[in-house]
């Protein structure tokens, strides 16, 4: 079978199985010394990781931890600075490097810290030794995905995702086959429909997913509910900091092992109450679920739901992104977004990863607070260092391009080992969340004890004050329920 064959194979068999996606940066070409392999993981696939930068030299220590999290042992790196080869990417003697490195390591795939396109895939894949996979970043990413889906609509967003990542490629390998033996090109021309016509049954099917997100949403709001999301990079301490603002309340209702109040994973059922779920993960491991798990909470006064969403990653392409909607759109559509940015970045990685988390969620249609998180790791100047960095980052970014600059509120710092900077935060998040006020005085009574209720119920109700046959209601919380409230006082004397 010739390398052309085998790569066309694997292209269009990666459709029918898992793909896998990331990247990786470095700075030179090299064998690995066996300590860069785990001793733990025997078995591991051994890897080169390759990267690319017109600036600074390549960095490749997240390639490195994403591919070690995808099962990879890395065993070499070439590296380089130069400008975009449309061959390899790399530029002809560095991706010739790249070729004995394999070869020397006896390497089985080189992990590529960046997004190839079909044709540059094929052309790496063609120089590399006979069986030496080419993983970008996006299929590195794409490839962790498939390990976190653990729902309907998060293996549903994975497969969009993998589809339109490999429908390209398909497409590239179908013209090689075609100029080889024109008798293949109505087999290929049918895989390509067949992959087209999948992907739009996925749209579809996560269309009906949105619609029903929607709709719980309103169902959520109606009951008297904020809705806070959490976004941020991978790793940097979202989870952590949603499970401190989780009620630890023990309710029999509510099966989960730290006694926080779970109403469920948003990507199962219909938001009723899901018995059984574990904690928020917290392990220190991109892409620990794909689901958006939510909580009840007090936050500022305000009864809220706290939802958590998958890390984001730098690197992966808009169409990845997009297939992901579904998640995102808990962020998009809250009352307020939580953006939890590591203050202890670097500050060229801190912007970096500022950018990406901003870059995916694109708009949101409430405020949104950058929280600096882990601000006990570093002292003042780290603390400055993390302002100017997210100040840089914002500059950089257009309003246009990435509406959501414009609902950025200030940032504030918060260790939730040490707890400080948390009620800063809850008074942030309840200034943020959409609130009305109203006073009402009605008789006593019946109907009036049942509106009165019917507000408790609802978060709504401020203080009541009770003299002689009448009660006076001060109402505050979330616009369209203190109406309601409201309307239901001013039919309580008559009903």
């Amino acid at each position: 079978m010739s390398r052309d064959d085998a790569t066309t194979n694997e292209t269009a068999e990666s459709i029918e199985t898992d793909a896998h996606v990331d990247d990786a940066d470095d700075a030179d070409a090299h064998a690995a010394d066996s300590s860069l392999i785990d001793p733990a993981d025997p078995d591991a696939t051994p890897a080169v990781v390759a990267a690319r930068s017109e600036g600074e030299p390549p960095d490749t220590s997240e390639i490195r931890e994403l591919a070690a999290a995808a099962g990879y042992a890395v065993v070499g790196e070439a590296t380089q600075r130069r400008r975009e080869d449309p061959t390899y990417d790399l530029g002809r003697g560095k991706a010739e490097e790249l070729m004995r490195l394999a070869a020397e390591t006896d390497a089985e795939a080189v992990i590529y810290d960046g997004g190839l396109s079909p044709g540059q895939t094929f052309s790496l894949g063609d120089l590399l030794p006979p069986g030496t996979a080419v993983i970008d970043r996006p299929r590195l990413v794409l490839e962790l995905f498939a390990d976190a889906a653990d729902s309907r609509a998060a293996d549903r967003q994975l497969e969009l995702a993998r589809l339109r990542y490999e429908l390209p490629r398909l497409r590239e390998a179908v013209a090689r086959d075609a100029s080889e033996d024109v008798r293949l090109q109505p087999e290929g021309d049918s895989r390509v429909l067949d992959v087209e016509k999948r992907i739009e049954s996925a749209e579809r099917a996560l269309g009906e997913i949105a619609d029903d997100r929607a709709a719980r949403r309103a169902e959520r709001r109606d009951a008297g509910f904020d809705l806070v999301a959490l976004a941020g990079y991978t790793n940097a301490g979202k989870s952590t900091l949603a499970r401190r603002l989780a009620d630890e309340v023990d309710d029999p209702d509510f099966g989960d092992e730290a006694g926080a109040r779970d109403v469920g994973r948003a990507d199962e059922g219909e938001g009723d109450p899901a018995e059984g779920d574990g904690p928020l993960a917290v392990a220190d491991r991109p892409f620990e679920t794909l689901s958006t798990t939510t909580r009840r909470a007090t936050v500022g006064g305000r009864r809220a739901l706290v939802t958590d969403t998958v890390g984001f990653l730098d690197g992966l392409p808009h169409e990845a992104v997009r297939s992901f909607r579904t998640t995102i759109d808990a962020v998009r559509a809250a009352d307020c977004a939580l953006l939890v940015v590591d203050a202890s970045d670097e500050p060229a990685d801190f912007r970096r990863k500022l950018r990406a988390s901003l870059t995916a969620i694109e708009a949101t249609e409430g405020p949104v607070i950058p929280v600096l998180s882990k601000a006990d790791e570093v002292g003042a100047d780290g603390l400055a260092a993390a302002v100017e960095a997210y100040e840089d980052a914002v500059a950089d970014l257009d309003p246009h391009d990435v509406p959501v600059v414009g609902a950025l509120r200030s940032p504030i710092p918060v260790s939730v080992r040490e707890g400080t900077g948390l009620a800063d935060l809850a008074d942030a998040v309840a200034d943020a969340l959409p609130t009305a006020t109203a006073t009402v005085e009605v008789p006593n009574g019946g109907p009036a004890q049942a509106a009165l209720s019917w507000a408790y119920d609802r978060g709504v109700v401020a203080e009541t004050e009770y003299a002689g046959e009448t009660v006076a209601v001060d109402l505050a919380g979330r616009p369209e329920v203190v109406a309601e409230a409201e309307r239901r006082f001013a039919d309580a004397p008559s009903s």
